[in-house]
């Protein structure tokens, strides 16, 4: 496996109740995966975004998409892969929104300039 590949296997986090609650209480993430990926390349995936982080078990399932209705024509969300992926104890995966680094800087360098 290349670090390529490993690049594109993590999607995204899901954000949820039922995701938060995993991660607060047992450690737990989920991130949405390509879904042709397999454990193993979740697991270092993980492992290569974050770094520091240990991983101890990935569990994986598909989601089916559901089927809605648009008016008269009927629509259908894509399916996905999902993967719980299981830290070890005391380990915690930081995920920094971008939107936050950036107001940050801004508002210390203009603070800066009105001194």
């Amino acid at each position: 496996m290349n670090n390529a590949r490993l690049y594109q296997v993590l999607r995204g986090p899901v954000f949820s109740e039922k995701s938060q609650m995993l991660g607060d209480s047992f450690g737990v993430q989920v991130f949405k995966v390509d879904s042709n990926a397999t454990k193993l390349e979740v697991k270092k995936a993980v492992e290569l975004m974050f770094e520091g982080v240990e991983v101890t078990k990935v569990n994986t399932l598909n989601v089916k998409g559901k089927t809605k209705r648009f008016g008269k024509s009927i629509g259908r969300r894509n399916d996905y892969k999902k993967a719980y992926v299981t830290l070890k104890a005391g380990q915690d995966v930081q995920m920094a929104d971008a939107g936050e680094d950036v107001a940050n800087t801004t508002s210390t360098s203009e603070t800066a300039n009105n001194e």
